[in-house]
């Protein structure tokens, strides 16, 4: 499918999304999918690429039981860990809001996720035009932005403070927005930079 340009002024995007589009002055977005789905509330995915085993585990489970609860979750899902993220919640019936970090023209998704494109369930989004067509540090901080300002609220499953996922936290926790993570000793900093321990069963 080919992306659509959607503008800032368009009457069809979610007061989400517009919300953090305007928090990064982007004019237009690209989107491939049904932008209704945005008008959930939506929690945001976003974690470090390393990542302790046990937080592994417990974000797996937690993906799992927000899959079943029917909550709707946006991120990048481009490293190993969040392309199983991404795997597990497409086996669900929510929506499920891909946020990539380069342009969505010649973006390649397997065919589960195709099929929950086609079906309405999965949609596409990007900051970045036809000339973006490799993801860098830059552009994956660009992307993150997008989805923390967007999101009603953020999951942090792991973020060490000289990693690019720590800026998001206290930007976040300054605009009223909750951050969530979870209860392990790798997770001390986050816990003292005042995240909260994600709820089970957790509602937006």
């Amino acid at each position: 499918m080919t992306p659509r340009t959607v503008d800032l002024t368009a009457d069809e995007l979610p007061a989400n999304l517009r919300a953090g589009m305007n928090a990064l002055s982007l004019m237009c977005v690209y989107a491939i999918g049904d932008l209704s789905v945005l008008h959930a509330r939506v929690l945001g995915l976003i974690c470090s690429i390393q990542c302790p085993g046990s937080i592994v585990i417990k974000t797996f489970d937690a993906i799992r039981a927000l899959r079943d609860d029917g909550v709707v979750v946006m991120g990048g899902f481009h490293s190993p860990m969040e392309r199983e993220c991404l795997d597990i919640l497409l086996r669900g019936d929510q929506p499920v809001v891909l946020c990539a970090a380069r342009s969505l023209h010649g973006l390649r998704i397997g065919q589960q996720a195709r099929q929950a494109l086609e079906t309405g369930k999965l949609l596409l989004i990007s900051p970045f035009d036809r000339g973006v067509s490799r993801t860098n540090r830059a552009n994956a901080m660009m992307r993150n932005e997008l989805v923390a300002a967007t999101a009603d609220a953020m999951l942090i499953p792991h973020a060490s403070p000289s990693g690019k996922s720590w800026s998001i936290i206290p930007a976040a926790i300054d605009r009223g927005q909750r951050v969530f993570t979870f209860e392990d000793a790798e997770n001390l900093p986050l816990l003292q930079a005042g995240v909260e321990t994600l709820p089970v069963p957790f509602t937006l």
